[in-house]
C-alpha cells in the first residue's frame, strides 16, 4: 500500500467564510409522479421567499453524498422530500430532525445516508449545518413514470407549502 500524500492525511481546515443562514432544499424526481413533491413545494415557495435574503431556495435530484455540495456552509438546512410508509394517508407531513431519521421507516431513496452525509462532512472538516429539519411528505405513488402529482397530493399541496413556509419563517 502506498502512503497517502501529506495533504491527504488530515481533514481540511474548516472554511473561514461566514456560514450562510438557511437553505431550503427540495429533493425528488419530477418524472416519477409523487416522488417530485419536494420539488413542487420549493418551486412554489421560491417566489414567496424571493425577498428573504437569509434563505436560499434550491432543488435537486441528487442524493446521498452528493448533497454535501448543497448543504455545506449553511447554519440551517430544511429538506423537503417524499416518503412512502403506507401507514398514513398521502399528503401527511412527517416533520423531523436529522437525529429522528432512524425512527421513520419508509421507502425513499433520498433519506438514505443523510445522517451519514452530515457525519462525513463534519469528519472532513466541512462547515455542516447545526440544525436540520426534514419534511417527509407521505406519497401514494413515487415509482410510476409521470410528470403530475397524484390527485391526493395535488389536493394537499397548498397546505404542505403553507406548513413548510411557516416553519421557514420561524427559523429565519
Amino acid at each position: 500500500m502506498l502512503p497517502l500524500a501529506p495533504e491527504m492525511t488530515a481533514a481540511p481546515e474548516p472554511s473561514s467564510a461566514p456560514a450562510r443562514r438557511t437553505l431550503l432544499l427540495g429533493l425528488g424526481n419530477d418524472i416519477l409522479t409523487d416522488d417530485g413533491v419536494g420539488l413542487y413545494v420549493v418551486r412554489q415557495l421560491r417566489a414567496t421567499l424571493a425577498g428573504c435574503p437569509a434563505i436560499d431556495v434550491r432543488e435537486t435530484m441528487e442524493m446521498g453524498l452528493a448533497l454535501l455540495d448543497f448543504i455545506s456552509g449553511y447554519e440551517t438546512v430544511v429538506l423537503v422530500d417524499s416518503i412512502q410508509t403506507g401507514r398514513v394517508a398521502p399528503g401527511v407531513v412527517h416533520e423531523l430532525d436529522a437525529a429522528a431519521l432512524r425512527q421513520l421507516t419508509g421507502r425513499t431513496p433520498h433519506f438514505v445516508g443523510i445522517g451519514e452525509t452530515l457525519a462525513l462532512g463534519r469528519h472532513l472538516g466541512l462547515p455542516m449545518p447545526q440544525q436540520v429539519r426534514i419534511f417527509a411528505i407521505e406519497v401514494a405513488d413515487p415509482f410510476t413514470l409521470g410528470t403530475a402529482l397524484s390527485p391526493a397530493l395535488q389536493a394537499a399541496l397548498p397546505a404542505i407549502v403553507e406548513r413548510v413556509g411557516r416553519a421557514l419563517r420561524s427559523l429565519a
